[in-house]
């Protein structure tokens, strides 16, 4: 049994000192013991956390991080760069997706995640045709994360119709599209890759989003899985609103919530441009806003209105979204900032009285787990064993003690504080390494040359 000493840990109530964790055979918290002496072996950190899990990521588009940051004519936009990305998808290959989705999990652990949703829509040939396998590329993120030992929920993406008003997918949306038996074929193939890995790993489903799908389409396939997660993007863009309000008559996120039974299950992605009265109705609907700070703010999406939605009691997480930059801390970081320069104000996203970092931390916790459908975010026996332990002796952290080590680490530091990661139970991080860094890195940027010599 791997057991843990502490010299301070973040516990369900409140910090503790002396923590001795001992983690179980099956990936889960076996016991905690608090005011504990270290035992011969056990591995010794100096802050032990929960770990966070990344609950958006789109794992192929790492590999065109900062390629598109050329500005072409006229103003650039999300749909500029929608048209370079879909450039990009159209030549990669199945061993291209597992290169890049192994190196982007290296990064996300390394970083301090424990787990990660993978938003997958590349299923198909270049010319839209099925693989002999139709879930080779489900298949190709799943070996990646028996490579890396992340944990991993996957999302295949129904994707069907190429702008709001059932618009037919363009020739570059040709390796997404899936009407509903296509996608229970790729859902049938998935889900055996998914049972090849440890059993904290699982499968859930993505409506791309109201353009992407029909009304009666998206009711159809949740219909068709009345269980685990469900993920959609939603409201990212003011030209989506209009599409949407212009064809159902309702804005994306009042159309959803009063169309289908939005509950814990979902995670709203983005959900960006809302109303009042939407932000708040979200908020009450018991499903997690998904929150990507660094692509938002790449992609010039705008605000996520957070003070009214956590008014609201709403329940939200972060992401990675495009990948453009994998950096927890500094994930957390932008979103408080973006809120201040908005709100020309400060400590936005705390209430009164409370640590900003500990209060981004423990939010953003409680809204992964629950979009990933993962039984983590504490520190507690029956818990999965998703743990993240700090440096104590790096210089940003240096006696710092409780909530002024988070602090610390997400407002003066960076992700080069990560010591040690553990996903339900499996060391993945030592040292801040990963054991296969060097390999999987080798193998990513020969994929890169080949891809920038395409």
């Amino acid at each position: 049994m791997q057991a843990i000493f502490a010299r301070q840990a973040l516990l369900p109530e409140s910090w503790a000192s002396a923590v001795r964790i001992e983690l179980g055979a099956d990936g889960t918290i076996a016991t905690v013991e608090t005011g504990a002496a270290p035992l011969p072996g056990d591995q010794r950190v100096a802050i032990l956390l929960p770990a966070l899990s990344n609950l958006h990521s789109h794992a192929f588009q790492r590999a065109m991080a900062g390629l598109t940051e050329h500005r072409g004519r006229g103003r650039d936009s999300f749909w500029t760069w929608r048209e370079l990305m879909y450039r990009f998808a159209a030549v990669l290959t199945p061993d291209d997706v597992e290169a890049i989705a192994a190196q982007v999990q290296i990064e996300m652990l390394e970083t301090g995640h424990a787990a990660v949703a993978e938003f997958h829509y590349l299923h198909h040939r270049p010319d839209g045709g099925d693989h002999d396998d139709i879930g080779e590329m489900s298949a190709r993120v799943a070996a990646a994360a028996a490579e890396t030992g992340i944990g991993l929920t996957h999302l295949p993406v129904l994707y069907a119709h190429g702008g709001a008003g059932g618009q037919p997918l363009s020739p570059a949306q040709g390796r997404f599209g899936c009407d509903l038996p296509r996608y229970e074929r790729l859902m049938t193939s998935a889900a055996r890759a998914i049972a090849a890995l440890p059993a904290d790993c699982r499968l859930g489903i993505a409506p791309h989003s109201l353009r992407a799908v029909t009304p009666d389409l998206l009711k159809a396939v949740v219909a068709a899985h009345p269980s685990g997660p469900i993920h959609i993007h939603i409201a990212e863009q003011m030209q989506e609103v209009r599409d949407i309000e212009a064809w159902l008559g309702a804005r994306p996120v009042a159309w959803l919530l009063d169309h289908l039974p939005v509950d814990g299950r979902w995670c709203l992605v983005h959900a960006t441009h809302m109303t009042g009265a939407e932000t708040r109705a979200l908020a009450a609907s018991g499903a997690v806003a998904g929150l990507c700070p660094i692509t938002e703010a790449n992609l010039g999406d705008g605000f996520f209105p957070i003070e009214d939605f956590r008014a609201g009691g709403g329940l939200w997480g972060i992401g990675s979204d495009s990948n453009v930059r994998i950096a927890l801390a500094e994930e957390l970081r932008l979103l408080e900032y973006g809120q201040r320069l908005g709100l020309q104000a400060r400590a936005v996203i705390c209430p009164e009285g409370a640590s900003n970092g500990r209060t981004l931390y423990a939010e953003a916790l409680a809204g992964g787990c629950r979009a990933l459908g993962r039984d983590a975010g504490a520190i507690a026996s029956g818990r999965l064993a998703d743990l993240v332990a700090l440096d104590g002796e790096a210089l940003m952290l240096d006696g710092r003690q409780g909530d002024a080590v988070l602090d610390a680490w997400i407002f003066a530091g960076d992700d080069r504080l990560v010591a040690e990661v553990w996903s339900a139970g499996r060391h993945a991080v030592t040292g801040g390494r990963h054991p296969a860094r060097e390999r999987v890195a080798a193998r990513f940027r020969r994929t890169l040359r080949r891809l920038l010599a395409a």
